[in-house]
């Protein structure tokens, strides 16, 4: 299982957010934060608003702005299913560039 890694789908409402192979992913659970690792017992369950947090097979963290949803894992399939959804990363970009231009 140390080797195992899961194929991963965010998807908002109307676009990708992000796709790839995991070694864990991390989500806002209701009761608290909820690890999913590969060959992890099927579910289906909700979440709500806040970070979700992918841990690729080289052990680089993606994080991801979320806004409430559902996940569904089966098989080492993850569909994270969300109404909004944004890379982190690319928001910090976004407001840096905004913080640039208005100085």
């Amino acid at each position: 299982m140390a080797d195992s890694i899961m194929q991963v789908n965010i998807v908002a409402a109307d676009h990708p957010v992000w796709a790839g192979q995991a070694k864990s992913v991390v989500i806002p659970a209701y009761e608290g934060a909820m690890g999913i690792l590969p060959d992890h017992q099927p579910v289906l369950t909700l979440f709500q608003e806040g970070i979700v947090t992918v841990v690729d097979p080289a052990g680089e963290r993606h994080e991801f702005e979320v806004s409430d949803g559902f996940i569904s894992f089966d098989s080492n399939r993850l569909t994270v299913a969300v109404e909004r959804g944004r890379d982190v990363r690319r928001r910090v970009a976004a407001d840096q560039e905004d913080d640039g231009a208005s100085a």
